[in-house]
């Protein structure tokens, strides 16, 4: 069925409808004087997230967050430069939060995201800022949209209803608050399931968009995927006709229990599609993770990500090829031992360039439709979000010890490195940052572990100073550059402490092997890992070993408490944000039932199941009766991966063993603490609970 919009645009506003005007949160002057790295400093900081340059590479729009302590909020603004960086002017000009800029028109107008009118919708505005209209008029917030290269049509995603409630049902209680279910994945991440996001195709006759059809209309599936998805899993064939989407076509419990994603190629036309990963007479069926299909400039070919097993989440990230004349699939990664994470086609349909992590750092790569690849850049950086400039790359570059800029990639130049922006050196230039060096061990089987070591500022190596053991999440997370207002490493290090981050089992960039090692076997050696990678740090002169200290979240969390019990006196203090405790009854409460069954093995009823009774057997709850060490716990009520029920366990069990324990609890976040106020506040207990013990 088709949506029809409303039309009538002209009496909207460009400020918000309530009568409060509403702050404008920009880019701070804030001055430091004695050059100490704060949290202050750290959240006054702006994230670029997202750039784009014009058809004409002449200019690049770009996408800053920035953030407000006062205000305990971020905003998004559209800032425009030239393409070598000059120029750089803001095109936001009122309290509205903006992003998702976008070249139309053949490259004389953005179109873009905007609150202004107490919701995101459509507008555009010329490179300059000037000739603001609104462009959409649908009932319903815009997450995110993508026009068609022809500019006849947009996609958009917006959500869509998912689960009824009981005043649906007995309209004589339109007050009550309750929520009903009868299948599983009735709740995810932070939220319960009242919508899921849909995909919409609309037409735009050059002046406003007029009519819009749910492409998934009348059905719980999502599109793009939840949790973390956006317009990348969804793309445009290059002559407009044709929209590729990335969907898991599963609800309730058949939903918890796959990955089985796949990519649809649906006619606007004809309003009907085919699944590209499952065609007829085809012997691969693509049974894991099928996402972010890209069109070569011609047409020809289409690449997509592809994970081979259902049901793993954090299986082999692999780049797929397909030509479209034929439907012949080739895996271009066979010899490519690493995860692809993002990836763009160059103009002559003869290279893909794509990022993956290796040794901790985040590399830009390119691959000709062989699959032969060369690696593109080198330092201890991460570089993301890759797109073509003309023959240049552009992306965004980061770092342990610098946010975010933008950076292209020029590979006639000797793949030369050109910085473009520099958004947060007026306050890099007033503070002092530690280094970080990689270090290498011997582990208990003769691997060789690498450790990220962060040092504070101004680091004496004839002094003694306390160690933190941090312990990564995921459990198949990669410990790379990563630049972070929630857990940030050099301003951890920057209070007086070594940090050591271990590229334990499970961490990408050491080969699928090393990756595979920690599912199903998490007491193994990946927690050896920690107690190599520990002591081998406390032999160095500098390191007090009677001041070590362990902290983690995730499945660091869980880390955290497993170490508590099998640590043998090495440490003095824990601490455990949003960890698994009790595998037990995690199993039932998690939202992603295949997790759970990928990483334990299975359920823990399953006696006949040696994967999963191993499993179980270590989790952390068992060996409480060998807990003697002080613990802070920290947990999120809108926690559903990891319920905060696990938290207060684990916090009751310290206490009732008569540990030293505090419980630091969020009632208003979820796996992540992201408000600004709480993650000032999570910061100084943080370190008013650690230098307790080890100060």
């Amino acid at each position: 069925m088709a949506i029809t919009l409303k039309t009538d645009i002209s009496d909207d506003k460009q400020k918000c409808p309530d009568s409060k005007p509403k702050p404008i949160i920009g880019r701070s002057d804030i001055k430091i004087a004695d050059g100490k790295f704060t949290l202050e400093a750290m959240w006054a900081m702006g994230h670029i997230i997202a750039c784009t340059a014009s058809p004409d590479c002449t200019k690049i729009a770009y996408v800053v967050t920035y953030f407000s302590l006062e205000e305990n909020k971020g905003r998004n603004v559209i800032r425009i430069m030239n393409s070598d960086g000059s120029d750089d002017k803001l095109l936001t000009a009122d309290a509205s939060d903006e992003n998702n800029p976008q070249w139309i028109k053949d490259g004389t107008r953005i179109a873009f995201l905007s609150d202004a009118t107490g919701k995101n919708e459509i507008w555009e505005m010329n490179p300059d800022g000037t000739e603001r209209k609104k462009i959409s008029s649908f009932d319903k917030a815009i997450d995110s949209f993508l026009f068609a290269p022809d500019s006849k049509n947009v996609l958009f995603i917006s959500q869509a209803p998912y689960i009824y409630h009981p005043d649906d049902l007995y309209k004589d209680l339109p007050k009550t608050t309750a929520m009903m279910a009868n299948d599983l994945m009735y709740k995810h991440w932070d939220h319960w399931l009242e919508t899921v996001p849909h995909p919409f195709f609309a037409a735009f006759d050059g002046n406003e968009i007029t009519q819009a059809t749910d492409i998934l209309e009348g059905t719980k599936f999502e599109s793009p995927l939840l949790p973390f998805g956006g317009i990348e899993e969804l793309s445009w064939t290059p002559d407009s006709k044709y929209i590729a989407y990335s969907c898991k076509k599963k609800a309730g419990t058949a939903y918890t229990l796959s990955t089985d994603s796949d990519i649809y190629l649906y006619d606007i036309a004809a309003k009907t599609e085919i699944n590209l990963c499952k065609l007829p007479g085809d012997p691969d069926r693509n049974l894991g993770y099928d996402m972010n299909p890209r069109f070569s400039k011609d047409g020809r070919y289409m690449a997509w990500l592809s994970m081979e097993h259902d049901g793993y989440e954090s299986d082999k990230n692999r780049l797929y090829l397909m030509d479209l004349s034929t439907h012949k699939k080739t895996d271009l990664t066979t010899d490519f031992d690493h995860d692809v994470a993002e990836f763009c086609w160059d103009d002559s349909t003869e290279t893909i360039y794509f990022t993956s992590v290796w040794h901790g750092r985040t590399l830009l790569y390119n691959m000709n439709l062989k699959g032969e690849y060369v690696q593109v850049t080198e330092g201890d950086y991460d570089y993301i979000h890759p797109s073509m400039m003309g023959n240049k790359i552009l992306c965004i570059r980061r770092s342990m010890r610098k946010a975010e800029d933008i950076f292209y990639i020029d590979p006639s130049n000797n793949n030369g490195v050109q910085q473009l922006t520099y958004e947060n050196d007026h306050i890099f230039s007033q503070i002092e940052i530690g280094e970080v060096k990689e270090r290498w061990t011997t582990t208990v089987d003769g691997k060789q572990l690498m450790s990220w070591i962060i040092y504070p500022a101004g680091f004496d190596a004839t002094k003694k100073y306390p160690a933190m053991l941090m312990c990564m999440g995921g459990p198949q997370e990669a410990c790379s550059q990563i630049w972070s207002n929630k857990w940030n490493f050099v301003y951890m290090a920057n209070q007086g402490y070594v940090v050591v981050m271990p590229n334990r089992r499970g961490c990408p960039g050491f080969g699928r092997k090393w990756t595979e090692e920690v599912s199903k076997d998490y007491g193994g050696l990946c927690m050896q890992d920690y107690f190599s990678s520990i002591d081998d740090m406390a032999k160095e002169p500098y390191i007090d070993k009677d001041r070590l200290g362990c902290v983690g979240a995730s499945f660091g969390g869980y880390s955290v408490y497993w170490l508590a019990g099998h640590h043998e006196k090495r440490f003095k203090v824990f601490l455990s944000h949003d960890g698994m405790f009790d595998f037990d009854s995690m199993y039932l409460a998690t939202d992603e039932m295949w997790f759970e069954n990928w990483d334990e093995g299975g359920p823990y009823w399953d006696v006949n199941n040696s994967a999963a009774q191993r499993s179980f057997k270590n989790s952390p709850s068992i060996f409480v009766d060998k807990w003697d060490t002080p613990i802070l716990v920290i947990h999120s009520d809108k926690d559903y991966r990891i319920p905060v029920s696990q938290g207060e366990s684990a916090f009751d069990a310290a206490r009732l063993r008569n540990i030293d324990a505090e419980f630091l609890f969020f009632p208003d976040e979820c796996h992540f603490v992201s408000k600004p106020q709480n993650s000032v506040l999570w910061n100084r207990v943080f370190f008013k609970w650690l230098d307790k013990y080890l100060k």
